[in-house]
């Protein structure tokens, strides 16, 4: 279901401060979960971005 807590690309973008290849490049590799909306609209659940940011912290620590 879409709601408001589903980002844009450049939204996670923003937050993550990196590029747009580095968000489609997670999103292919399974790292960071996306929906497609449309055949040219992609969403990610905000759960899945801080998902993602804790494996990272995790796997820093």
């Amino acid at each position: 279901m879409i709601t408001d807590d589903m980002l844009t690309v450049p939204d996670v973008m923003t937050k993550l401060r990196v590029s747009r290849w580095t968000v489609y490049k997670l999103i292919r590799s399974g790292e960071l979960e996306s929906v497609l909306v449309s055949e040219r609209c992609r969403r990610i659940p905000q759960s899945a971005l801080h998902d993602y940011m804790t494996r990272l912290c995790e796997e820093a620590a």
